[in-house]
């Protein structure tokens, strides 16, 4: 995997790429669980919260071979 992305000549962290897909992707995710109201069963929302972003940037990162962030 290239460690960087070249955007108009600025390269950028793929790990940076990565977190802010993750970041938008935990949001809505969030947003959707509130409205569900699975937050009524957990003790702990923002342990809950950071271990959805855990998740979701290792899918992020495991995804990336299939949309062209690999050699």
């Amino acid at each position: 995997m290239n460690g960087e992305l070249s955007l108009n000549g600025i390269y950028v962290p793929t790990l940076l790429v990565f977190g802010i897909i993750a970041a938008l992707c935990t949001m809505a995710l969030m947003r959707l669980f509130n409205r569900l109201g699975v937050y009524r069963f957990v003790a702990y929302r923002a342990l809950v919260d950071v271990a959805l972003f855990v998740i979701v940037f290792g899918g992020v990162a495991f995804l990336a071979p299939q949309f062209g962030f690999a050699p």
